[in-house]
């Protein structure tokens, strides 16, 4: 079983939720990733029932797929939302006490 990080996981739900619609191509160049990253990521979330990959019935293009979210998929994104949320929330705290620390620093060197 492939393996993502919390990270990767919301970022990628999110962003299919919102346009399931988009090509791996396109998916990677939103978030910043590879190409092979989106695909391996993708590849996780059809493999664990999260997402599930449909034809693109209305596009010209028949090799158009959508990558939709299950109901297994939206659960997961709403559990990920908030393990993602605590963790940046820890990092903010931290990063906020070490901008006070350095701003006394910085007065005590005046």
């Amino acid at each position: 079983m492939l393996i993502l990080s919390d990270e990767n996981r919301y970022q990628i739900l999110k962003l299919l939720e919102e346009n399931p619609e988009l090509s791996q191509r396109q998916i990677a160049a939103a978030l910043g990733v590879s190409l092979g990253k989106v695909n391996f990521c993708l590849r996780a979330l059809i493999e664990v029932g999260s997402v599930k990959l449909a034809n693109f019935s209305h596009s010209p293009n028949k090799k158009g797929y959508v990558y939709l979210l299950t109901p297994k998929g939206i659960e997961e994104k709403a559990r990920v939302t908030l393990r993602f949320l605590a963790k940046k929330q820890k990092e903010y705290d931290a990063l906020k006490q070490e901008i006070s620390e350095l701003k006394r620093e910085a007065r005590a060197l005046k």
